[in-house]
């Protein structure tokens, strides 16, 4: 079985405390045919630096310098149109890959012909603290999505040969959902390498932690990205509650 480049798409802002951990995760991959581009959004820390020594160190890794703030969605897009890798993975800035990662999910993707793949994932505490393990259905369509986002940013990739490349929406959150959804409209269903490959951090001020916000991008990608109706819309975001509630318990 061949081994075809894989694009990182990393989105990078103010992560100097966190980015070596996650360029080392990648370094560390027994798969080696990839490419690292991480898309500054301008960084008022240093960590454009601490990206660039690595750039200097392996030609591999690729640091793309944003000259405004735009939003993860405009910054991980940049690093799409520039990627040759016939797979695009994400991974974000303070989050990290298992070594066997994209060995495993490349050869699940090819051996069945599979066109976007996830994993199961660790959710870990900024401070080290173990939250759990998400484990993952072993296939996903566009309903069951619409329901509840069950792929890990972290943990997705796609084959550019089968679709072509594929962007996210430019919405402040939730843009990974909107870019599942809109490759989920091209084929039958996503599938999982039911393992855990990753480690997913949590912070006390994250994003995903504040639910009233969330809910809102929940509610906006049905109405403003998937133009659903009022009565679908309300549907699809009461299953997104309930199972986000279920989730809790």
């Amino acid at each position: 079985m061949n081994s075809p480049l894989v694009s990182i798409i990393t989105p990078a802002y103010n992560c100097s405390n966190s980015i070596a951990k996650t360029i080392d995760s990648v370094l560390n991959q027994t798969y080696q045919n990839w490419e690292m581009l991480i898309s500054d959004d301008c960084s008022s820390d240093d960590s454009s630096n601490k990206i660039q020594q690595f750039a200097e160190l392996d030609s591999r890794i690729k640091l793309i310098r944003r000259s405004w703030n735009a939003g993860p969605a405009v910054t991980r897009n940049r690093a799409i149109s520039e990627a040759k890798g016939r797979y695009i993975a994400f991974l974000d800035a303070d989050d990290t890959w298992y070594p066997s990662k994209l060995e495993k999910q490349i050869a699940f993707m090819q051996s069945k012909k599979i066109a976007l793949s996830y994993t199961g994932y660790r959710r870990v505490h900024e401070d080290g603290r173990e939250l759990g393990f998400v484990n993952v259905p072993s296939s996903v369509n566009y309903t069951d999505i619409l329901k509840t986002n069950s792929i890990g940013c972290l943990t997705a990739c796609y084959d550019s040969d089968m679709l072509g490349k594929v962007y996210m929406p430019n919405i402040a959150k939730r843009q990974d959902l909107g870019l599942w959804l809109r490759i989920l409209k091209k084929v039958e269903a996503a599938y999982a390498l039911e393992e855990c490959l990753a480690d997913y951090y949590v912070g006390v001020s994250s994003v995903s932690a504040n639910k009233v916000v969330a809910a809102k991008y929940q509610w906006r990608i049905y109405r403003d990205i998937e133009r659903l109706s009022v009565d679908k819309s309300l549907f699809y975001f009461i299953a997104y509650a309930t199972n986000a509630i279920r989730n809790r318990m």
